[in-house]
C-alpha cells in the first residue's frame, strides 16, 4: 500500500534527483522509496556506512558520471524482489 508523504527539500537537490531518476527510468517517488528501504534495511550508524552512500552524495552534493548497466525491467524486478 502506498502512503503519500510531503517533504521539503532544496530546489536544486530536487532538480538533480529528478534528473537522476529520469536518466535511470524510475520515478522520483520510487527512487526515494528505494533509498529509504536501503537506509532502514540494517542498523546503519552513519551515511558513510550505507551501501548507497554514492547515491546520497550525488543527490546531496553534485553530479557524478553514471553508466547505465540495467534496463528498466531489470531495475524494477530487482526493486520488487528486494521487498520480499
Amino acid at each position: 500500500m502506498d502512503t503519500k508523504v510531503t517533504l521539503s527539500f532544496n530546489k536544486d537537490v530536487i532538480d538533480r534527483a529528478k534528473s537522476f531518476a529520469e536518466e535511470n527510468n524510475i520515478s522520483l517517488s520510487r527512487l526515494t522509496e528505494y533509498l529509504y528501504t536501503q537506509i532502514t534495511s540494517k542498523d546503519y550508524k552513519s551515511l558513510e556506512e550505507l551501501p548507497i552512500s554514492d547515491w546520497v552524495d550525488f543527490v546531496a552534493e553534485g553530479r557524478v558520471e553514471y553508466r547505465k548497466s540495467k534496463n528498466r525491467k531489470e531495475l524494477k524486478d530487482e526493486f520488487f524482489s528486494s521487498k520480499k
